[in-house]
């Protein structure tokens, strides 16, 4: 139970004022089904500790160590004051990949990743203490919002259903996993189950958890997914090893022109990361439409600067491959599906269940039995997760195209398209030209007072007439 309770329609209570810090059993209550679907979905953020070994040659033990500082600065966005159930960059691995791999093996990518990294929370801190974000969002153009979402959502589909895409590592186990995810969290039948059916009210409010599970099962069953080998201990942080192999207290800094070569990638990889604060700020005003007993705030601003220092502490500790995002869109689903279909008499608050669920993952990702017992299905967890990425961007920008004209609704199109295809920058560049060029209007300000003018005059001619 928590000690703390918040009026009708108010914000859940927290302490420290502007921070907003929320402690558990204290602002918050512990949410146990969230906390096991995040211990399940610990095989989400471990996937990549095949990039980390493959890419960086970082041993898989020691990646482990990586993850689990990695969620442990997650927990930071909750615990004082942004709803947002953070994340990577995700949609941008593959331009990070091609930028590693562009430089020798060993050290020298460890201090180009460590320069990206950097430049990375450069600019989040940057538009975070100037209020550029809250900006961004407010005044970006309709079409521009809408064709980054379906450039994302595109991207995150196109990249599991690819030819080297991770749904033909094993598609029948995770096809299974996505249409039972997808049933659970967005199907029509779902909710008239939900309300007539105790025990399926009972499993769904474990989100992808099921599937998953389900799905692990079967590809282990049909021979799609090896048989997990389980080892026994807790994982730690082998904060020597780390400092001195892997951060710059061991390599140094990285040479001045790694920085400016990450400059274009970082940036692109916040245009990337903008996505995911669009549909956050749309969801959370969904939810605010439906549950009218709490009132969520969420601060492009506020989640810009703590991903900006999420970012400097693994740069300048343990450089992280997907980078820290503002985000992660399918655990966003999860906690906010099971908030929205749920009272506050099953669900308290919008904040235990968000906080719960890194909780969970965290706990789980401490504990080397769960590790390797869901070892060989990384694969499966992160598929699902980008497909239902990719729904959510997809819906939401549709939406948000609801109320536009024919014009806006084809800038978007190519944008996404294009964004998509070439990557974000390209995407923003081609947007921002058919803006300036087609949806701008450059004389309307000279149009209407032309127009005042022609109507002031007929006036006058009017009147003139009558007094004659």
């Amino acid at each position: 139970m928590s000690l703390k309770k918040r009026s009708t329609g108010g914000e859940q209570p927290s302490a420290l004022g502007a921070l907003n810090l929320r402690v558990p059993f204290v602002h918050y209550k512990i949410e146990i089904p969230d906390i096991l679907q995040g211990a399940i979905l610990c095989v989400v953020p471990l996937s990549i500790t095949a990039l980390m070994t493959s890419v960086l040659g970082i041993p898989f033990e020691i990646a482990v160590a990586f993850v689990l500082l990695n969620n442990i600065l997650y927990l930071v966005h909750t615990h004082f004051g942004d709803p947002t159930v953070a994340g990577w960059i995700t949609a941008g691995i593959p331009l990070y990949v091609a930028f590693l791999s562009s430089y020798p093996e060993g050290d020298a990518r460890i201090l180009a990743l460590i320069a990206l990294q950097l430049t990375v929370s450069g600019v989040f801190l940057g538009l975070g203490v100037f209020k550029g974000a809250d900006a961004l969002v407010r005044k970006m153009p309709a079409s521009l919002k809408s064709g980054i979402l379906i450039g994302a959502g595109i991207s995150a589909i196109m990249g599991e259903f690819g030819s080297d895409g991770r749904v033909w590592t094993m598609p029948i186990t995770i096809l299974t996993g996505a249409v039972l995810g997808f049933f659970m969290l967005f199907s029509e039948t779902a909710g008239p189950l939900r309300a007539r059916y105790g025990f399926f009210r009972f499993v769904a409010q474990y989100g992808i958890a099921v599937p998953f599970l389900f799905a692990y099962v079967l590809g282990m069953i049909i021979g799609e997914v090896d048989t997990p080998v389980i080892e026994w201990g807790f994982t730690t942080i082998p904060m020597g090893i780390i400092l001195s192999e892997y951060s710059i207290f061991g390599l140094g800094m990285p040479p001045l022109q790694y920085f400016i070569d990450a400059i274009p990638l970082a940036l692109a990889a916040y245009i990337i990361a903008f996505g995911d604060i669009l549909v956050m700020d749309s969801l959370f005003k969904n939810a605010d439409a439906v549950r009218k007993d709490e009132k969520l705030v969420f601060s492009p601003r506020r989640n810009s600067i703590i991903v900006g220092i999420r970012n400097f502490v693994h740069a300048i500790f343990a450089p992280f491959i997907s980078l820290s995002g503002p985000a992660w869109t399918g655990g966003q689903a999860l906690v906010i599906n099971r908030y929205m279909n749920n009272p506050r008499s099953v669900m308290d608050s919008y904040w235990g269940g968000a906080t719960s669920l890194y909780w969970g993952m965290t706990i789980a990702v401490v504990l080397v039995p769960v590790v390797t017992l869901f070892k060989p299905g990384l694969n499966i967890g992160m598929a699902l997760t980008l497909l239902i990425q990719g729904y959510l961007c997809g819906y939401l920008a549709i939406e948000m195209l609801d109320r536009q004209t024919n014009l806006e609704r084809g800038i978007a199109v190519i944008v996404g398209s294009v964004l998509a295809v070439q990557g974000a920058a390209w995407g923003l560049g081609v947007g921002l030209v058919l803006w300036f060029f087609l949806e701008k209007n450059w004389f309307a300000d000279a149009y209407v007072a032309t127009h005042h003018q022609d109507s002031e005059e007929t006036a006058d001619d009017s009147v003139t007439e009558k007094t004659n």
